[in-house]
Formats: C-alpha cells, structure tokens, sequence
C-alpha cells in the first residue's frame, strides 16, 4: 500500500490505523517488544532535511525488529546528476518498503510509479505529508477522546506548508470546523480553500490569531519556512510575525491543545511548555506509533490485538 496523500486512506482505514498505532505504543516507548517486521529493510530516502520524520521512521522500523537503510543527497550518487527514477530503480531492488521526502512537489508520486516497492510519502515540496496528518489526528484523539466535529485553527504559512494542506482535508473530512490564520502573502491556497467549502466544511480566514484563541479546541502552529521562499526581503517582511506565550492563553478553554509539527522558532514562547496546553512534543512522539502502524499496514503485516 502506497501512502501519498490522504486521498489514498478511507475514513474508516485511518480510524483503523489510529487504534493499531494506539495498540503500538508499548513497542514505540521500549516496554514491549514486538519483532513483526524482522527480515525486512526500510529505505529512508531523505533529499530535504528531517530531524523527527527521518527518526521517527527508523525508530519505528527497528523497534519492529526491521532494518535501515538511510539515503540522502549528501554522499550518495544524487551529486553525481543520478535520476529520481534510477535512484528509485536501485531501492526497488534493496528495500521492502520506502519512506521519501523530495523538495519538488509530486516526486513521491513520481517515485511510487516507478518502484514495485510501497512507497511513503514524507513530504514532496510544498504538496502533502500525510504520515505527519496521522500522528497528528492521533494527537488529537488523545487529548479530545475525538477527531469529530472540532474546532481547529491552523496557523503561519499556510500557504507553502505541506502539513497544514493535508491536515486540513484530512479534518474536514471528520466534520471540523477550520479557522485559517495567516498574513496575506500567505494564506491558505484558494483551490484548497474552495475544495473544502464544496465538500461542506466551514471555513474561515483572519490574519487575528487572538481573537480565536478562546473559541478553539486546536490550534496548530506552524513556523514561517525561510528556505520555501523565492525572495529573502518577502520572507522578512512576514518572519516572527506570530507568536503566542502563556499570557495570551489565560481565556483559553482549559482543554485547548497547542500543536506545531516543529521545529519551532519563535511561534511558541518556552512558558508554554509546561502548561497543560503544549502537546507538540507528546506529537513527535507520537510519530512512532502512527508509523510503525503505517509501516505493518503497508507490508501486510498484521498487529495483535494484545501486546503485552
């Protein structure tokens, strides 16, 4: 099974995915071992940078008692002008399954069509990460009970964020009501904006991030990506321009979740981190599970129903 937009999943296969990952998580955290995937190799094809995608995939598969193999631009035959396709070619014959992250939007694609291999998308340019949507509506369920009907507030750089334009269609699709916040330069794009409004999602768009604040079940930063824009003097114009510390949650509803795929820059002050509402790093975690249960579903393998 191919993952490259959250097209590819049912309603029904990423609840289902939620309950594996949620099955998964003594084996994420080291207290249970559970060699499933033993035998089988990952390829880890990492062409933009990763800190949590790239480690949280190789923590997965070894914790599944698989193994690694790690590629990226730096040191590999990519410098040397290797084709996407021949890189792929390569892998096809090296790996069971593989995870990409490609700066060029629809490369995971590219890359699924030319490999027997599943493939995973890690992020393709400015288009989709929709392993990152599912840890995060697993974040979610965890501090809601739900990922039904909720009021979420998307933030920062909505307009280049491949987080936020897969997490966005991936949440109305379970009937929540979307606030999009954003400087005018970037704000969600309008062919998304008009897909989820004919899909019947509420949509809204301010550039006011505190006045939302106390209406919200979520609200999920993002930083503002220096290295996606075209123009250094466009970037500094919008750079730093939102950022909330604990003051500004004093209204906030006591169950309010803070989330940011991170890494973060100065879109959540530190006096954050200690209060109830900072669930960012319990949501790196969480890329464990959520991806080890991907990585099970993708190669056929079933998960226990106990794990003990």
């Amino acid at each position: 099974m191919d993952l490259i937009t959250m097209d590819d999943l049912t309603n029904d296969e990423s609840i289902s995915l939620l309950e594996d990952a949620r099955r998964l998580m003594p084996v994420a955290d080291g207290s249970a071992y559970l060699p499933l995937l033993e035998g089988k190799v990952l390829g880890n094809l990492f062409f933009e940078n990763s800190t949590r995608t790239r480690l949280s995939f190789e923590t997965a598969m070894k914790r599944l008692g698989g193994e690694v193999l790690n590629l990226s631009d730096v040191g590999s035959s990519v410098k040397k002008g290797e084709t996407l396709y021949d890189t792929m070619q390569m892998i096809d014959g090296y790996a069971d399954i593989a995870v990409i992250r490609h700066p060029r939007q629809g490369a995971a694609q590219y890359a699924a069509d030319a490999v027997e291999i599943p493939i995973l998308n890690a992020g393709d340019g400015a288009g989709n990460h929709p392993t990152q949507t599912l840890l995060d509506l697993f974040t979610i369920k965890q501090g809601h009970g739900t990922i039904q009907d909720l009021r979420v507030v998307l933030v920062g750089d909505l307009r280049y964020g491949r987080t936020v334009h897969s997490l966005s269609h991936a949440l109305s699709r379970f009937g929540a009501s979307l606030t999009f916040v954003s400087p005018e330069s970037l704000m969600m794009p309008e062919e998304i904006v008009r897909d989820l409004k004919s899909n019947g999602c509420d949509v809204a768009e301010t550039s006011d991030l505190l006045s939302v604040l106390g209406s919200s079940d979520v609200v999920y930063m993002t930083r503002i990506q220096r290295e996606r824009f075209p123009d250094e003097a466009e970037y500094e114009k919008v750079a730093g321009i939102y950022t909330i510390n604990s003051d500004d949650l004093a209204n906030a509803p006591s169950n309010l979740m803070i989330m940011h795929p991170l890494p973060r820059v100065s879109e959540i002050h530190p006096s954050i981190d200690s209060t109830s509402h900072a669930w960012y790093f319990r949501q790196a975690f969480n890329g464990v599970p959520t991806r080890m249960a991907l990585l099970c579903r993708s190669l056929g393998v079933p998960i226990p129903e106990v794990i003990n």
